[in-house]
């Protein structure tokens, strides 16, 4: 079990938090000693150009163009929020020669990989989307073998994938910072997230929306393949299922969020599954509920 995973495939270097979780500073460790590893044995013999492509945190990727930047004269990230289709956009952040400035941008032509699928969570406000997001995330991260899967907020409400972490060791610094980071929902943010999930190539990428029926939610869930819908009510199921028949979604699954229960109930695995899911509640790990375990195994068959 590991913290990171670090693999090169051709001149690409592979990255990606592992299935273990633990904090930022085990982490950077782990890389160290993963990279060191590699350079020994020569899978990383070093060069003019190393390209990276995946998810990494800040403290990450400082450690990856620190080390990799001593055995090549370039190194360059890849950008989701950048590219074209058919092309994957990379940003040298390294540079020890006139070759690439830093700030250049590499387009690199890939196979699109009509498997890849991006779920969108939807569904009214205050239907705990955003701890059914988390509670994916980490689960994906649990199973043995996980594909490789991006996790994040479509909501401009300041509420990214570091707020369940926060909010477990302080929950009013979370928030404090949750109303710095807030914007306003507008035309100009939701074509920005839009352009951004466009270039997203992991094989699955799960995000979450604003709880309205809105021109906004439509330009960002555009981009999505698939939905889960989350209601409190029957009467929410209907406007929910119509919204995403118009954008062409495949609805995955339809999931009452019972937030005064003790238990989740499945109640049809195919064709949509259905069911309920209990107290999904800011902080509290939300990954080993029934209903997201049943979901990952939905999307991961998708995969295969």
């Amino acid at each position: 079990m590991t913290t990171y995973h670090i693999n090169l495939e051709g001149d690409i270097l592979k990255v990606g938090f592992g299935e273990t979780l633990a904090n930022g500073d085990k982490i950077v460790r782990d890389v160290v000693v993963r990279l060191d590893e590699m350079i020994a044995s020569g899978e990383l013999p070093g060069g003019d150009l190393i390209k990276i492509n995946g998810r990494a945190s800040v403290l990450v990727s400082q450690v990856l163009a620190f080390k990799l930047g001593k055995i090549y004269n370039h190194v360059a990230f890849f950008d989701p929020k950048q590219g074209e289709k058919g092309l994957d956009r990379y940003v040298v952040t390294v540079s020890k020669s006139d070759k690439y400035q830093i700030g250049d941008i590499l387009d690199i032509d890939r196979e699109e990989n009509r498997k890849n699928i991006k779920v969108a969570i939807c569904g009214f406000a205050n239907t705990g989307k955003t701890c059914f997001r988390e509670g994916l995330k980490q689960a994906l991260l649990k199973i043995p073998n996980p594909p490789e899967s991006y996790v994040v907020s479509g909501c401009p409400d300041g509420d990214g994938s570091w707020f369940s972490e926060t909010a477990k060791r302080d929950v009013d610094l979370a928030n404090k910072l949750k109303s710095e980071y807030k914007a306003k929902f507008t035309e100009e943010f939701a074509r920005f997230k839009a352009r951004e999930f466009q270039n997203i190539k992991q094989p699955i990428f799960i995000f979450d929306v604003g709880g309205k029926i809105s021109p906004e939610n439509k330009i960002i869930m555009t981009e999505a393949t698939h939905a889960v819908i989350l209601v409190k009510e029957d009467s929410e199921i209907l406007i929910w299922e119509n919204f995403c028949k118009s954008l062409g979604l495949k609805v995955l699954g339809i999931i009452f969020s019972d937030y005064y229960g003790t238990e989740d109930f499945i109640e049809s695995k195919t064709p949509i599954l259905t069911g309920s899911v209990h107290c999904l509640e800011r902080g509290e790990d939300a990954s080993g509920r029934e209903m997201v375990k049943e979901l990952v195994r939905v999307l991961v068959g998708l995969r295969n």
